[in-house]
């Protein structure tokens, strides 16, 4: 159960929608359109019946993880794989928002006065499902554990008074019918295909425990295999009971009501039943999303690896989590829902294109792993994942063909545009592996002598400790000190000059003078002076100080962040940094006064 909670909440979890964008459809043809609510749905189920026993298989043949994009990679090469690795991108993104927007309809529906701050709820819920992945609180399994099961066995429940005896079947519902008086279009192919792929978006997430057999205890396959069935099993039997009631009460679309909450007050009233029920749904919808926030990161870690994403996407937080990649998907799926206010029906088109993609792919790529293998009854489960590809492969036509015009053109251009983006970055990678010679033998290293600059601003502890460091890796060191042309800066050329003598540091001290304010030009210019006349690797070492209270960092002067800045494209200075640590306690206990200022003579 705890693999149910943990990998299968946003298919459960799409009755909330799924059901209802087969209404929304249908009612453009009037209250009679609705009778087919019920053949469709027995046609969704059965295509559901077909995913879950090819789902099943592919489990079987990788229980690593036999996600789209594994499957494809595996089966069909690199460049197949990475349409599947943009349809799962776009199908991720989409799940987060439609989730997060569905679970603030159904809070809406049950508290109306919170219609208005809809897309507000949405945003916060989508920030608190990001920092809670951000500090590691993902797939906890056993926190997903009680919500899911009141919501399985409220909405059970509910369907089961619904079908026995009702119990609020005639109370009058909040807000108006938006059905219309007369039909507006008629109940043609056309428009029972619209519906039937509209009500596809209930499938999605059925792919999920395929992809995450691994996080199952031993034995891991069998246990996968179960959740699977069991998804099915359930996810079914709520699909057909609301289609059932909606058929029976002819539940069609109304103003600030979902099509599940007219069907929950019917059958219970809107009492406490209802109410529990209704934030159940609006608090596994938000779980649901954070499937999608497993799901992401992981497989942009994955693109990482093969060189379509940049390698960052690879790299684990300090809480062992793909940070960039939980950062990226909380962006994509909140400018999703600004575009659209929150408001889910807008996103149901845009829905399942990419899930179907990768359902096609992933199944015909089963195909062929079956026919490389020909492992015992082979042929049986090639044509078990062969009618799950063309079944999937036909859904995902019909959709592109009815929603087209509805939103499904936003991800017919952003699933191309995502693969772009994947082979232009390969293919820069791939240029870099050449242009370092990767894979080749590279010449033999050799050492060359090092002459250190250390630029300083006067004799002190810091120019001491930067000294010692610079005399311990190089063979020469030069100190440098820039002084502003200006009134008297003879006098302090001189003092400074004066001073270096009496400590002796035993390393040539070297003042130049500039007309300009900036220190890194002179530095710069200096640099190119000795790299005329030595033939030696040069290090700039910058001193810098670290105060332990951050609110004294602006007292510094900060020359190491403009030298630093100035050479940051030089390929022949090596730039480097000393830091010394500054104790400042006795500043917060003793009182301000005159003296000497510590900060004037840092380079920190």
């Amino acid at each position: 159960m705890e693999g149910l909670s943990a990998l299968s909440l946003d298919a459960l979890t799409s009755v909330a929608y799924g059901p209802e964008a087969i209404v929304v459809v249908l009612a453009v043809s009037g209250v009679g359109a609705l009778r087919l609510v019920l053949p469709i749905t027995l046609a969704i189920v059965a295509l559901l019946a077909i995913l879950v026993a090819s789902y099943r298989q592919v489990i079987v043949a990788y229980p690593s993880g036999g996600g789209a994009y594994a499957v494809s990679r595996a089966n069909f090469g690199a460049k197949v794989s990475v349409l599947a690795a943009a349809a799962l991108v776009v199908d991720y993104t989409l799940t987060v928002a439609v989730s997060i927007a569905a679970g603030v309809g159904a809070l809406t529906a049950a508290f109306p006065a919170l219609s208005p701050e809809t897309l507000p709820i949405c945003l916060a819920i989508l920030a608190t499902i990001t920092v809670m992945n951000l500090r590691g609180l993902g797939d906890t399994a056993r926190a997903f554990l009680l919500p899911t099961l009141v919501f399985i066995v409220g909405v059970l429940a509910i369907i089961g008074v619904g079908l026995v005896h009702p119990l609020a079947l005639h109370q009058t519902q909040p807000g108006h019918s938006l059905l219309p008086s007369h039909a507006l279009e008629a109940v043609g192919v056309l428009l029972v295909l619209k519906a039937f792929s509209s009500g596809c978006s209930a499938l999605t997430g059925v792919e999920a425990i395929a992809n995450g057999v691994p996080l199952f205890r031993p034995p891991r396959v069998q246990r996968a295999k179960r959740t699977e069935l069991m998804l099915g099993l359930i996810l079914g039997a709520m699909l057909l009971g609301l289609a059932t009631l909606d058929r029976r009460w002819h539940v069609g679309p109304r103003s600030g009501q979902t099509v599940l909450s007219q069907i929950m007050a019917d059958a219970v009233g809107r009492h406490w039943a209802f109410f529990v029920v209704s934030i159940t749904i609006t608090v596994v919808l938000a779980l649901a999303a954070n499937t999608s926030f497993g799901g992401l990161p992981v497989l942009a870690s994955l693109l990482g690896r093969d060189n379509y994403l940049p390698h960052l996407f690879s790299l684990r937080g300090d809480r062992q989590v793909f940070s960039f990649g939980v950062v990226t998907l909380a962006a994509l799926a909140g400018a999703l829902l600004i575009a659209v206010d929150g408001n889910t029906q807008a996103l149901i088109p845009m829905f399942a294109i990419g899930v179907f993609t990768g359902f096609t792919l992933a199944q015909a790529g089963m195909v062929l792993h079956w026919r490389r293998t020909r492992s015992r009854g082979w042929r049986l489960r090639a044509s078990l994942n062969g009618l799950g590809s063309c079944v999937t492969g036909i859904a995902t036509v019909i959709f592109i063909i009815t929603k087209f015009t509805s939103g499904a053109w936003v991800v017919l251009l952003a699933v191309p545009c995502f693969i772009v983006l994947f082979m232009r970055i390969n293919r820069y990678y791939r240029v870099v592996h050449e242009e370092l010679g990767f894979g080749t033998i590279p010449v033999m290293p050799h050492a060359r002598q090092t002459y250190v600059v250390v630029p300083v601003t006067g004799v002190s502890r810091l120019t001491s400790l930067a000294l010692s460091e610079a005399l311990s890796v190089g063979d020469e060191v030069l100190a440098v000190s820039v002084l502003l042309e200006e009134e008297g800066a003879d006098e302090k050329d001189e003092a400074l000059r004066t001073e270096w003598a009496r400590w002796d540091p035993g390393v040539p001290l070297r003042v130049l003078r500039t007309e300009y304010a900036s220190v890194a030009r002179p530095i710069v210019a200096l640099i190119d002076e000795l790299h005329a006349r030595v033939d030696r690797q040069i290090v700039v070492l910058l001193p810098v100080v670290r105060p332990d209270r951050r609110r004294y960092a602006l007292l510094h002067n900060h020359i190491d962040t403009v030298v630093a800045e100035a050479l940051r494209s030089r390929e022949d200075v090596v730039v480097a940094r000393v830091v010394v640590s500054l104790h400042t306690e006795a500043l917060d206990a003793t009182p301000t006064g005159g003296g000497h200022d510590p900060a004037h003579h840092s380079s920190g």
